[in-house]
């Protein structure tokens, strides 16, 4: 089964061609980082209107490089929330006219959802049941997940998703955007013990995520220090902080994962992609018999076979979308 994917829910323009669920026959994403750099994070009427213009040539190209024809996919399937929702809009008007000319089923597709189902394209054999920490520039979820389709979030963030919070300390710090791969390449640098940033606990049971207190944290420290002439080192400060977000995100995950009594853990989703993260879990997970999955760096970004994998599962489970499908800003994953 082939399915023609396409993901434009925030600055990357997406389509891809994936067989049977997990077999990635193309996967070509556009985007649009340079562009928004200058504004030092994505502006949604620019990038819905960069998406207007790229996605066309994006989709040729998917096809084209998957050695097929628009003909031989099974369905469409999309992005249709949560994102920015002119960006969401692009992506949603396009396949529909997609499904409506060539006659074929539209399957919807939940953000979330497709960067979890990323971990399947990574590993077909990594099968559900496990626990997912999924971290980005929007989110911030542990979510169970009991099958292909069934998931049950256990935990969310309450204000600052993590990627969020990577972006602005990022801008304070004067290293750019995207704020993680500044702020991971700049901690390297730096000493991840040299400032305590504050970790948030949400008390017992308690694994929601919290992650605007750390970004407070580092702002207030570089203010004060510029108020008393002190020295900074940005090395040190994107060190310590990273290391506080790291802890809090590895020790939620793991400790939910022990509550839950799951022994499967993964990672998706843009901050998934962090090195000091992987490693923080891989360790957690050896140390607790875990086993534990994630998927490579191109996967964690937004991309279109991990919605093409996801609505694999979606359209074994019988769901489709009629031309009433919109996108929509913000929805919940169950």
């Amino acid at each position: 089964m082939k399915i023609l994917a396409i993901e434009s829910s925030c600055d990357e323009t997406a389509a891809a061609v994936v067989q049977d669920g997990t077999q990635i026959l193309s996967n070509v994403i556009y985007t649009q980082i340079a562009l928004h750099q200058q504004y030092g994070g994505v502006v949604p009427e620019i990038a819905s209107r960069k998406h207007i213009e790229n996605i066309s040539a994006v989709i040729d190209r998917a096809v084209s490089e998957s050695k097929t024809t628009l003909a031989d996919m099974d369905a469409i399937a999309v992005t249709y929330g949560p994102g920015l929702v002119g960006a969401l809009l692009v992506g949603v008007s396009t396949a529909k006219a997609l499904a409506f000319a060539l006659e074929k089923p539209l399957v919807p597709v939940h953000h979330i959802k497709g960067h979890i189902c990323a971990n399947y394209l990574e590993n077909p054999d990594f099968k559900p049941p496990f626990l997912c920490l999924v971290a980005s520039g929007g989110h911030s979820h542990i979510v169970l997940v009991k099958d292909y389709t069934d998931y049950q979030v256990l935990a969310r963030t309450r204000d600052d998703a993590a990627g969020e919070a990577f972006d602005k300390v990022s801008r304070v710090l004067g290293l750019g955007y995207p704020g993680g791969p500044a702020i991971q390449k700049k901690a390297k640098e730096g000493n991840p013990n040299a400032i305590h940033f504050p970790r948030v606990n949400m008390g017992e049971h308690g694994f929601d995520f919290s992650f605007s207190g750390v970004k407070t944290a580092v702002i207030n420290y570089l203010h004060n220090a510029e108020q008393k002439n002190l020295a900074i080192n940005p090395a040190d400060v994107a060190a310590s902080f990273q290391e506080a977000v790291v802890d809090v995100l590895s020790e939620h995950l793991l400790c939910c994962a022990k509550e839950q009594g799951v022994s499967r853990i993964a990672l998706a989703g843009g901050v998934a992609a962090n090195q000091a993260l992987r490693e923080r879990i891989s360790e957690k997970a050896r140390a607790n018999h875990m086993k534990f999955q994630y998927p490579r760096p191109e996967l964690c970004t937004d991309n279109a076979a991990m919605i093409g994998c996801a609505a694999y599962f979606e359209y074994q489970n019988g769901v489709r979308a009629d031309m009433s499908l919109n996108a929509v800003a913000s929805v919940s994953l169950i």
